[in-house]
C-alpha cells in the first residue's frame, strides 16, 4: 500500500470516527446523530432523524425549528389497519431512563417548504425546544437515503 492510500485510508477512518461521535446534550437528554435525508431539486418537504437518551426525570420535545424550511414540525407515522398514515404531534414524551428514536417510519421531523434542496455533505442548525431540559441547538448532517446508522448513537 502507497503513502497516498494510507492516508485516503486514514482519513476515511477519521472521517467514520467523525460521524459516528455526533452527538449533544439537553440537561440529562443525550441526542445523537440529528441527521436528515438528502432530497431531490424541487422536493417541498425533507425528514430529519436522531435518537435522544434520557438519563433523568421524564421530559418532552416541545418543538423543533430551523432555516432551511418555512416550517418544521414534529410528526409519527403508524399504521392504521393496512395503511401507514402520518400525522403532527404537539410533542415527543421522553420518559426517565428510557431510548427514543426519531427514524423513518415512526417519529421524525418534517421539513415543510424547504428553501433549497437537502444536499448530501451539507449540515445545517436545528433548534431543539424541551420542556424541562430547555433549548438547544444541535447540527443537522445531510446523509443520502439509505445510509447506515446502525453503528451511530
Amino acid at each position: 500500500m502507497n503513502m497516498k492510500n494510507l492516508l485516503q485510508a486514514a482519513a476515511l477512518v477519521l472521517a467514520t470516527f467523525a460521524a459516528q461521535a455526533h452527538d449533544f446534550k439537553a440537561g440529562a437528554i443525550t441526542i445523537g446523530h440529528p441527521y436528515a435525508r438528502a432530497t431531490a431539486a424541487g422536493q417541498s418537504t425533507g425528514g430529519g432523524f436522531m435518537k435522544f437518551v434520557n438519563a433523568g426525570g421524564n421530559d418532552k420535545l416541545l418543538s423543533v425549528s430551523a432555516e432551511v424550511s418555512k416550517t418544521v414540525e414534529l410528526h409519527e407515522m403508524k399504521m392504521e389497519g393496512d395503511v401507514m398514515r402520518m400525522r403532527q404531534v404537539d410533542g415527543i414524551e421522553l420518559q426517565a431512563g428510557k431510548t427514543v428514536e426519531l427514524k423513518p417510519g415512526g417519529y421524525h421531523v418534517m421539513f415543510v417548504g424547504l428553501k433549497a434542496p437537502l444536499k448530501a455533505g451539507d449540515k445545517f442548525p436545528l433548534k431543539l425546544k424541551f420542556e424541562k431540559a430547555g433549548d438547544v441547538t444541535v447540527e443537522v448532517n445531510v446523509e443520502v437515503p439509505g445510509a447506515d446508522h446502525s453503528m451511530k448513537h
